[in-house]
């Protein structure tokens, strides 16, 4: 294989990376703790949190309620995650030293 070709066949690997990449940032994620609901995008901004109303729930549940919402987040950024490793990690195997 001549340098050309293999410069031709890097530049496409790049484009097609770049649009998975844009694919992933436009991916809306979703992710559920108890009565907490996260929604982040693939960039892995928060975009939406909601807190379900329950009759139990009580001011003193604060520390619960954060602690829940934090699960919630997390929960959705790892979902963030395996999408990349998954849609992405097809790149990294055809070009072996580059990542």
């Amino acid at each position: 294989m001549n340098i050309q070709a293999l410069m031709k066949q890097a530049q496409s690997l790049q484009k097609q990376m770049l649009k998975t990449k844009e694919e992933i940032d436009n991916m809306e994620f979703t992710a559920e703790s108890s009565f907490v609901t996260v929604k982040v995008n693939g960039k892995k901004e928060v975009l939406k949190v909601t807190i379900k109303p329950d009759d139990s729930f009580s001011l003193e549940d604060i520390d619960m309620l954060e602690d829940m919402v934090q699960v919630a987040i997390n929960d959705a950024l790892k979902q963030v995650d395996k999408v990349t490793e998954q849609k992405m990690g097809k790149y990294a195997n055809s070009m072996p030293g580059m990542f």
